[in-house]
């Protein structure tokens, strides 16, 4: 149980000066995160705990894949970037400057030369591929454009798999595994990503995206309706209009890219040397893929794409608790349940207990200071998919009042019957 009196925020009635973007709006007021300057933010505890949950999801579908964690540094040398070609044409997005001994370095926005390099220690024969490594780190890029809260940041946290393949069979029947996982991924987190195809930028010539529909995203995509495949603005064709899968006729949308899949090849491993030797002897350069997903980017778009005029609408895979319980009492109330050699503790307390033995995780407003308006405006403004009110009206009424965030009606629940209704996310 957390304790609103006990949080290190508080909410906010007005909107922060100088932000624009919904999700950026919604989680300053409601205290999810605390903005630094442009692109750059901090995750405050409840916002932490969102993306906590985000990246638990991905963890478990990645590890069910033979994926394996890492960790990598931040911090890369200009030396392994010029390898690749790319020091100088990604100095528009990359932070580069010179440590105190004069040595050129970067921070890192992306990490294929990095995870290449290392790869040579360890990938020298057939034997030793498939192999797929991934982390979840904080990333920085030198974005122009930093006005759309986290949905475009500076410094954001990305989740990248690499994996590495002896032959394009393997590498492709990898690469749609991980499609699949992405599409699992998101589906447990409660977006309907559409996979698009698109322009593979700086890493390939061809990836695949995953796109959420909403009003405010800044890309552009053609979804077939039938299907729902799609394909980027930047590589549509007018021929392109009648879906290949289908036959239907594609329409288009704004959308917000939540995630992204390249087929390298071996464009890193022949400029950092990864090779493994085959059956036969023969060397070969290993063929790699990489995949991104941005948990604080996924976070700003589950706001875009799921709020009202009252604040944030929470699914319950993601939402930093499962049920916010208000006790608005005129009297003291002592448990309906006593027990021998126990002291009563309050109706609320036996709630919080009772739901926590569950599993579920719960905020309890135990503010005296505030009146029970700004108690529902606050619940209703964080978000969180359960309210439970524990009233002297609701306990005359035999129960309490609970209401699903997303709904507009309550009911009066026996207190015995609350977990029939709220039930911990599988």
């Amino acid at each position: 149980m957390e304790k609103l009196s006990h949080l290190f925020t508080k909410t906010k009635r007005d909107a922060p000066q100088g932000e624009v973007a919904v999700n950026a709006i919604l989680l300053e007021r409601a205290g999810f995160i605390a903005k630094q300057m442009a692109g750059v933010y901090t995750l405050l505890p409840f916002g932490l705990r969102v993306v906590n949950k985000i990246n638990t999801i991905i963890r478990e579908e990645l590890n069910a894949i033979g994926a394996q964690e890492i960790l990598m540094p931040a911090l890369q040398p200009k030396e392994i970037w010029e390898k690749t070609g790319r020091w100088n044409t990604a100095n528009d997005v990359m932070y580069q400057f010179k440590d105190n001994s004069g040595k050129d370095v970067g921070l890192g926005w992306t990490h294929e030369e990095v995870i290449t390099q290392i790869a040579t220690s360890y990938i020298h024969s057939y034997k030793d591929l498939p192999k797929a490594v991934y982390q979840i780190q904080t990333k920085f890029r030198d974005e122009p454009r930093a006005k759309s809260g986290i949905l475009r940041g500076r410094e954001f946290v990305m989740k990248d798999l690499y994996s590495f393949h002896t032959d394009q069979k393997d590498r492709d029947d990898y690469y749609d595994k991980v499609k699949g996982t992405y599409h699992t991924i998101f589906k447990r987190i409660g977006l309907n990503a559409l996979e698009t195809a698109a322009s593979g930028g700086a890493f390939s010539k061809l990836s695949h995206e995953f796109q959420v529909i909403a009003k405010s995203g800044e890309d552009t995509v053609f979804i077939c309706e039938t299907c729902s495949q799609g394909i980027n603005k930047e590589i549509m064709q007018d021929a392109q209009m009648k879906c290949e899968h289908c036959g239907s006729t594609r329409v288009e949308k704004t959308s917000i890219e939540v995630g992204n899949i390249f087929k390298l090849g071996t464009r890193f491993s022949e400029a950092l040397d990864l090779k493994y030797t085959d059956e036969e002897g023969k060397q070969n350069p290993v063929e790699m893929c990489s995949y991104g997903i941005g948990p604080t980017r996924v976070m700003g778009t589950i706001v875009e794409v799921s709020h009202d005029e009252k604040g944030i609408i929470w699914g319950e895979s993601v939402a930093p608790y499962d049920c916010h319980i208000i006790e608005i009492l005129n009297s003291k109330f002592e448990t309906l349940n006593k027990s021998k050699n126990q002291n009563y503790k309050s109706e609320t307390m036996e709630i919080i207990n009772q739901l926590e033995k569950a599993g579920l995780e719960v905020l309890f407003d135990d503010r005296d200071d505030v009146s029970v308006g700004e108690k529902l405006a606050d619940a209703d403004l964080i978000g969180i998919p359960w309210r439970i009110v524990v009233s002297d009206r609701s306990i005359a009424a035999g129960g309490v009042e609970v209401k699903r965030r997303s709904e507009e009606e309550s009911q009066i629940v026996p207190v015995d019957k609350l977990l029939d209704i709220i039930k911990p996310v599988p």
